[in-house]
C-alpha cells in the first residue's frame, strides 16, 4: 500500500455520476461527478475512513448536513456560496480553501459549475 497518493486535478477515470437527492434539492437541477481517489481507515484516530478526491457540480442549491463527518475542501474552479442555517454566508472561488466540521447544516448553492479537491473524515 503506498504512503502517497497523487490528487490529479483531472482524473483519467470515469467518475461516479449523480443528482441531488430530491429532498435536498432547493433550487435548479444541480448534477455532481464524483472521482474517489483513495479510502484508508483511521481508526486509530476513531474516524471510520478517510476518502479523498475530486468532485464536480453544476450549478443549483441543496441542503447540506455533515452529521459526524469532517471535510476539508479546496476550490479548483468555479464559484460557490455557503449558508449555514442561523449563521454566515461565504463566498469560495478557485483557490480557496475551507473545512466544513461536524455539526454543520445550511445550505451549498453552485453559482458557477465547481470542481473541489475533498478529504472526508467520516
Amino acid at each position: 500500500m503506498p504512503h502517497i497518493v497523487s490528487v490529479p486535478t483531472t482524473p483519467d477515470f470515469t467518475p461516479r455520476k449523480d443528482v441531488a437527492a430530491p429532498e435536498r434539492l432547493i433550487e435548479g437541477a444541480p448534477s455532481f461527478q464524483t472521482w474517489e481517489l483513495d479510502t484508508a481507515l483511521a481508526e486509530a484516530a476513531k474516524w471510520g475512513q478517510i476518502r479523498t478526491g475530486v468532485w464536480e457540480a453544476t450549478p443549483g442549491t441543496t441542503i447540506s448536513i455533515k452529521g459526524d463527518t469532517f471535510e476539508f475542501c479546496h476550490i479548483l474552479s468555479g464559484r460557490v456560496e455557503i449558508i449555514e442555517d442561523g449563521g454566515d454566508t461565504f463566498l469560495f472561488g478557485a483557490g480557496d480553501s475551507f473545512v466544513m466540521k461536524p455539526g454543520f447544516v445550511g445550505q451549498w448553492k453552485t453559482i458557477e459549475t465547481v470542481r473541489k479537491i475533498y478529504v472526508i473524515a467520516s
